[in-house]
């Protein structure tokens, strides 16, 4: 996950204030500022926000200052899992070079399918340094995919290009599943932060409609720390690198969309991660509960955004365990 240009700042002056504080101040008293800067409040333009605000919601560095360790660590963890796991099968799902995926295979026969989406503000993030948790899923007897897809900022800032390789990267894996002795009736999907949207929209995705795929396609969604309704999004800082038209806007917001879900999902956020994250995900779930629809919201006491990601790897860790039960495996 890249840092946003001002959440840098902060974290600078942060430290720097860290330092001087061990020279004035007891240990004990010392404390790392968490939200936006201080500023005079301006014109709400979101709920209780201002702009400032709102952008400091959608940017994790204000709430999460050590960010970059823990994207680093998941980057060793990552390399660590194709030692012990051996190199994956890379597949070819569309035409462009980005368009491909991994495959982590369990040595079972006919086993379950766990995909995955990756987040990094639709930017950045790839199949390689997603394989943090596949050690788990292989261990649990489930095969575990990554997704490769094109960066936002690549293909002219539409989302819809990423929600479009998505699609049909989860289309191409129940299509090929029994090619790497996978079971298509038991495809589950799962992403986190800007994949935890993608996930949102491949859940409410028209199988039946879009691809001749059974309308139940999917037969779990784990939906971590994402977002799903890009409004507050679309005037976030983020509107500087994403074109948002009304059309993608309401295309690519899940929440709005809830009556093409077919799966159970699970909703999991942290304590610790932005309000606008945590309202979102508490929302989302709201909504789908709203509309008779099987969803669990798991609310993790004292983790950070990237921190959830990682636990995605830990059998008893908050989405690691849920993955897990979706998926009804039981720890290796």
């Amino acid at each position: 996950m890249a840092i946003h240009p001002q959440i840098q700042a902060i974290t600078r002056r942060v430290a720097l204030g860290a330092v001087a504080g061990l020279v004035s101040a007891p240990a004990l008293a010392q404390r790392c500022d968490i939200g936006p800067p201080p500023h005079e409040k301006g014109p709400l333009v979101f709920m209780d926000y201002d702009q400032v605000e709102l952008d400091a919601a959608y940017a994790q560095g204000y709430y999460e200052p050590l960010a970059e360790r823990i994207q680093s660590r998941l980057g060793a963890r990552s390399a660590e899992a194709r030692v012990r796991l051996g190199e994956p099968q890379r597949f070819r799902y569309g035409p462009s070079e980005i368009e491909q995926l991994d495959i982590f295979r369990t040595d079972q026969a006919r086993a379950p399918i766990f995909v995955y989406i990756h987040g990094g503000t639709w930017r950045h993030g790839t199949a390689l340094t997603s394989a943090f948790s596949a050690e788990m899923f292989v261990k649990a007897g489930a095969h575990f995919v990554a997704l490769d897809f094109a960066s936002v900022t690549a293909v002219g800032g539409d989302l819809g290009v990423l929600a479009d390789q998505v699609r049909r990267g989860i289309a191409w894996v129940y299509q090929n599943a029994s090619t790497f002795h996978g079971d298509p009736e038991r495809l589950y999907v799962g992403g986190h932060s800007s994949g935890g949207h993608l996930c949102g929209v491949a859940l409410v995705t028209d199988w039946q409609k879009d691809f001749g795929h059974p309308a139940n396609l999917i037969k779990g969604g784990l939906c971590m720390s994402g977002m799903y309704d890009m409004k507050p999004v679309r005037i976030s800082w983020r509107r500087n690198y994403i074109n948002f038209t009304d059309e993608m806007e309401d295309a690519v917001s899940p929440q709005r969309h809830i009556g093409r879900l077919h799966a159970p999902v699970i909703v999991t956020y942290g304590t610790f991660e932005t309000p606008e994250f945590q309202r979102q995900s508490g929302d989302f779930a709201a909504a789908v509960k709203a509309a008779g629809k099987q969803v669990e919201l798991v609310q993790a006491l004292n983790y950070h955004h990237l921190e959830m990601a990682e636990t995605l790897g830990n059998p008893y860790g908050p989405n690691g365990r849920a993955a897990l039960a979706l998926m009804k495996l039981e720890t290796a």
